[in-house]
């Protein structure tokens, strides 16, 4: 999965948001599963994609603040 920017980010539908925080929640769980059987070759892809899960997660959030105000 490609890393998104913030200005990439922001330029995504809110249904496009929930879609890729579900892909990404479903491969972060795929590759645990993997790790704890079989270590993967570069186990930094965990920390990648759960920093891409944060970034989708706060701009969801940010959006629900700036829509409430």
């Amino acid at each position: 999965m490609a890393k998104l920017k913030r200005e990439d980010l922001n330029q995504l539908s809110n249904e496009d948001l929930q879609q890729r925080l579900h892909d990404d929640s479903q491969h972060l769980t795929k590759l645990q599963f993997t790790h704890a059987v079989n270590p993967i070759d570069n186990p930094s892809q965990l920390r990648s994609i759960r920093r891409e899960i944060a970034r989708i997660k706060t701009e969801i959030r940010k959006r629900e603040i700036a829509s409430a105000k």
